[in-house]
Parts: C-alpha cells; sequence; structure tokens
C-alpha cells in the first residue's frame, strides 16, 4: 500500500480524496491546503465526507515529516507557478516524488516555450533529493499523449494525427472568459488566442509526440475561431446574450516537411447546436483521436457517471484526470529521480480498482 499526501481540496482534490478513503492500494496519510480558511478543518469535513481524522494543514514541513511514498498534487494552474514551484519543490527535495495535474506545459518538460525558470528549480529539487515528478493532466495530458501515442504504435505510417477535445461547456464553471472569450464580444482577445501562450499552455503533447516518432518538427504554428451566437444561450454562470461568442475552435500544429502531421484540436461550446459546422463526436463531450495512416484509426473515449449520482461529463473527465495522477504512483516511485513523462511510464492497469 502506498501512503500519499494530497495537496488541494478544489475540485479535483475533494474527489480523488473521497476515493482514496476505501482504495486497496492507497492509504491518505495527509491533506495539504493553501487557504486559511480550509487550515485545521478535517479533511473529510472539507470534502464532504464522514471526518477522516486528517486534519488539513498549511504546515509544509508537517506534511513532509510524514514521510509518504508521494505528494499527488492538484494545485492551482500554472497561472500560479511560483506558488506550485513551491509546494512541489520541497517535497522533491526531501527525497519525495511528486505526481500533479497542476503545471501542465511539465507534461513535456523540454518544451521550448518552457520558461526557465519553471524547469530549473525542478530539475534541481529532484537532483538534490533524489526524487521524481511527474505532471499529467486530460488535455494536455492522457486524451493527447497516452491515447494517440499508443494507437501510433499499431501503425506502420503516419501520415496525420489529430487529438480532439469536443465538449459542451454549457454546464462548465472554469474560467472560459478571460482564457478563452466565450461569452465575450467578438473583438475581445482572449489570453490563449496568443500563439506563444497557446502553444505553451496547450501544446506540450505536439513536441512529446514528435520526439516520440522520431522526428523534428520544423515549426509549431496555431489557428483561432469565433462562432458568435444570435440567441441567448443559457448557462451554469448565467446567460450568454446574442452577439457574443458561444463557440471556439483552435489547434495547434506540428509541421513537418511543410505540412500538418500532428494536430491537438479543441472544439468547445455552449450548446450542441453551437458552430453546427465544426467538428462534433459521434456522443457528446468526447475526446478523440483520428490517426490518417496504415492502417488509418478512430478512436472516442467519453467519460461518464453511471452510479445515478447525477454528476456529468466533465466531473468525470476531471475525476479521470485526477486518478491517473494518483494510480501513477507505484510506477513513479520505480523510476530514477528526474523528470517523469508519459513516454518514461509503463502500462499503468489501474491495481487495485477491481475490488
Amino acid at each position: 500500500m502506498k501512503r500519499v499526501v494530497v495537496w488541494g481540496t478544489g475540485f479535483v482534490g475533494k474527489m480523488v480524496i473521497a476515493e482514496i478513503v476505501d482504495h486497496p492500494g492507497f492509504e491518505l496519510v495527509g491533506v495539504g491546503v493553501s487557504s486559511a480558511d480550509k487550515d485545521g478543518r478535517d479533511a473529510g469535513e472539507i470534502c464532504g465526507l464522514e471526518p477522516l481524522g486528517i486534519t488539513a494543514t498549511r504546515d509544509i514541513d508537517a506534511l513532509i515529516a510524514l514521510r509518504p511514498d508521494a505528494l499527488v498534487h492538484y494545485g492551482p494552474t500554472a497561472a500560479h507557478a511560483d506558488a506550485n514551484i513551491e509546494v512541489i519543490g520541497r517535497f522533491l527535495r526531501a527525497g519525495i516524488d511528486v505526481c500533479s495535474t497542476a503545471m501542465t506545459p511539465w507534461v513535456w518538460p523540454a518544451m521550448s516555450l518552457n520558461p526557465p525558470g519553471w524547469i530549473e528549480p525542478i530539475t534541481q529539487a529532484c537532483a538534490e533529493g533524489g526524487a521524481s515528478c511527474f505532471t499529467t493532466g486530460i488535455d494536455p495530458g492522457f486524451a493527447n499523449d497516452l491515447f494517440p501515442m499508443t494507437l501510433m504504435g499499431l501503425c506502420s505510417r503516419v501520415r496525420r494525427v489529430r487529438a480532439s477535445e469536443l465538449l459542451d461547456y454549457t454546464n462548465y464553471e472554469g474560467d472560459y472568459e478571460f482564457e478563452m472569450g466565450i461569452g465575450c464580444e467578438p473583438d475581445y482577445r482572449p489570453l490563449l488566442e496568443h500563439r506563444d501562450i497557446l502553444i505553451m499552455a496547450w501544446g506540450a503533447t505536439v513536441p512529446m509526440i514528435a520526439h516520440a516518432a522520431g522526428i523534428e518538427l520544423d515549426e509549431i504554428t496555431t489557428t483561432w475561431d469565433k462562432w458568435v451566437t444570435d440567441t441567448p444561450r443559457r448557462t451554469v454562470k448565467g446567460v450568454i446574450e446574442p452577439g457574443r461568442v458561444a463557440a471556439v475552435r483552435f489547434t495547434i500544429n506540428g509541421v513537418y516537411r511543410g505540412e500538418t502531421r500532428i494536430q491537438i484540436e479543441h472544439v468547445n461550446r455552449i450548446g450542441r447546436d453551437a458552430a453546427p459546422d465544426w467538428p462534433s463526436g459521434t456522443q457528446d463531450d468526447v475526446y478523440r483521436v483520428d490517426i490518417d495512416g496504415t492502417p488509418s484509426i478512430s478512436q472516442e473515449t467519453a467519460f461518464r457517471f453511471t452510479d445515478g449520482s447525477g454528476r456529468d461529463a466533465a466531473t468525470a473527465g476531471c475525476l479521470a484526470t485526477g486518478l491517473r495522477a494518483l494510480n501513477a504512483v507505484p510506477a513513479v516511485n520505480d523510476l530514477p529521480p528526474g523528470w517523469v513523462t508519459a513516454l518514461d511510464l509503463p502500462l499503468i492497469p489501474g491495481t487495485g480498482t477491481i475490488r
């Protein structure tokens, strides 16, 4: 059984803690939080569970003193890079492996757009503590690294591989206004519409796939399209009025020998009928891989809850993201110190999931 500390009791962290409680492969020994209002409270109470007898704390030294096998880190996004690096670095320097979902550019640390100030402190911390650091996610993450690269291993030739996120954001509560411009005036340029920011935030798996395939890309390009609604569209966050953006489509393209050979695509809508000419899955809310090759392959993955809880597809995808990091702990523990990517991991079958 692996002893783990979980950092973060946000949307994902709460769900994962609930799953660890009766998991035969993991023991929750500590919970770290960053907010004062959670410090000192029982972790079960914070997560909407029965009391667990584990007090959430901001005291990193106290958590390190528990000597867990790993820190499973569900901290904030790379917008809070300094805080993430501080927490993760301290555990690594103490010799404790880290599996995280926070800093998605770290999915491929070798990506040239990763700021040196984000990479060097973790490289040093791993070396100092003899520990390993693995970052995952869903997109970027397993939906556009593990899935497409696994399928590419069934081909003799790949002319193009595309990994797509095709989601309805009607019930999504994340920050899609500032980042994506959904709900905004069409002339507003959101954060991710800037090429370098988009590639850094979402494009790490493009050079990863190129590296795995043994090629060096000529360049990485992006596209960005907006769709404006002519009717009001109600969301969990309010109403998007006519004349405002209600869908975005963007691509990140790995160009090799003058052609796009690797592509990450997002189509995010408010309502299934938005942007009807843009790609959709055969089901709602899917992650899709399309390989034009020998043979050509298409695969759709849908995340759902069938437990009667009524939780939606986006929530299921978030839980899968968190559990990928948790289930990777035994494999990361077995690896040499340093950065860990999807290319370094063995098959992770989810030991203890059938019970």
